[in-house]
């Protein structure tokens, strides 16, 4: 386990704190404030701690350009509102101003500085770019588990030049992810997913050795029942992934592992089809139909499967849930966690907007903040923003 900051003495101290403040932002206004309100208990804990606060992220991707479009100054303003404390906008995150504006800083007081990524250096991890970020602070706290997989300089490259320890956003997502990949509580169930399996290859190879159960949907189940002998008419199918998802479904019999695929399938002659969609089974669907979401069958039996489950882990959505006539299947299945007697882990991205868009995401026992980091988690990759943090 790796230390976090109620492992450290920060009263007085200089602390530098990653935080994924990555928010969407229309016409200077921010449209969904959850991840800054997520990073709130790390803040005000080290606030409370006396701690001079100095907060840093990333927003969007500006190419190693200053570009106003992406500036942080709003998430500043929102800050200001949240904490009920001001929280001046520094107008770079490195140099004399940045200097200036952490040594103005009183025990617990926080500033958040400008856009790392406006710098070229912080995504090529410069060391004389990370030493300088360091320099701002005496401790460095990662608490951005969306970009714990990226070895930039706000995130691996500081924790050469500083003590570093987690915060408590990825202290959870460590304890809850962790948990479950580590002493799961059996049966362990996993359900994935999303459109290719060429994503999710490594996801579920490490689970596979794992889990008692294994659910597949969405678009990259198709390329499963053709592996299988099935016709999957114009669905997605990853023909270069034929042999991966024949071998998985070898491996998952000589496992023992229940390998459940759709039995049918919400079709439609395309996404965009105004047609009304028709459902077939999901190994049978006419050359000119793709699958676009599970069907009412496969919905009941994916229900049955996961009905004795201690242990539920879910990445990737059961079909195209933006829109409304294909997101029966992933409503299903989010009903279904949301009732069920078991520790339910959603493993972030298109999964965890859906079961908040759906009003269930307090009935989850974790969602993860972190798409491309979850994934690469549940892969049992090492992530570079978790690996440089000091272990208890």
């Amino acid at each position: 386990m790796k230390k976090s900051v109620r492992d450290v003495d920060v009263a007085g101290k200089r602390v530098l704190v990653r935080c994924d403040f990555n928010v969407p932002i229309k016409d200077g206004v921010i449209t969904d404030d959850s991840r800054i309100v997520k990073s709130l208990p790390t803040i005000r804990y080290l606030l409370e701690q006396g701690a001079r606060v100095v907060l840093c992220s990333h927003r969007g991707r500006p190419k190693g350009e200053v570009n106003p479009k992406y500036s942080l100054a709003p998430v500043a303003a929102r800050l200001s509102e949240l904490l009920g404390q001001p929280v001046p906008m520094v107008s770079d995150c490195v140099g004399e101003v940045a200097h200036k504006a952490v040594e103005a800083l009183k025990p617990g007081q926080a500033c958040l500085l400008e856009n790392v990524r406006f710098h070229p250096e912080e995504e090529k991890n410069d060391p004389a770019f990370a030493k300088e970020l360091a320099s701002l602070g005496e401790i460095f706290v990662n608490d951005a588990f969306g970009t714990a997989h990226r070895a930039h300089a706000s995130t691996a490259g500081v924790a050469n030049y500083l003590p570093a320890v987690c915060g408590f956003l990825i202290e959870q997502e460590l304890t809850a992810m962790g948990g479950i990949l580590e002493a799961p509580q059996h049966p362990f169930v996993a359900m994935l997913g999303g459109a290719k399996v060429s994503d999710k290859i490594a996801v579920l190879e490490n689970l596979l050795d794992k889990v008692d159960a294994m659910l597949i949907g969405g678009g990259m189940a198709y390329t499963f029942l053709q592996a299988a002998g099935g016709g999957v008419g114009l669905s997605m199918c990853d023909e270069s992934c034929l042999p991966v998802a024949m071998e998985i479904l070898n491996k998952a019999k000589r496992l023992g592992v229940s390998l459940y695929l759709p039995v049918d399938a919400v079709c439609n002659t395309s996404v965009d089809s105004t047609a009304d969609p028709q459902v077939f089974p999901a190994d049978d669907i006419p050359d000119d139909m793709m699958g676009l979401d599970i069907g009412p069958k496969t919905r009941e039996f994916f229900k049955q499967a996961l009905a004795s489950a201690k242990t539920v882990v879910w990445n990737g959505p059961m079909g195209v849930f933006e829109d409304e006539r294909y997101a029966g299947g992933t409503r299903s299945m989010v009903e279904v966690l949301a009732n069920l007697d078991a520790v339910t882990v959603i493993g972030g991205g298109d999964s965890a907007a859906a079961a908040t868009q759906m009003g269930y995401a307090d009935r989850i026992t974790h969602i993860s903040t972190g798409g491309g980091a979850s994934l690469e988690f549940l892969e049992g990759k090492d992530l570079p923003g978790i690996a440089c943090l000091a272990d208890k």
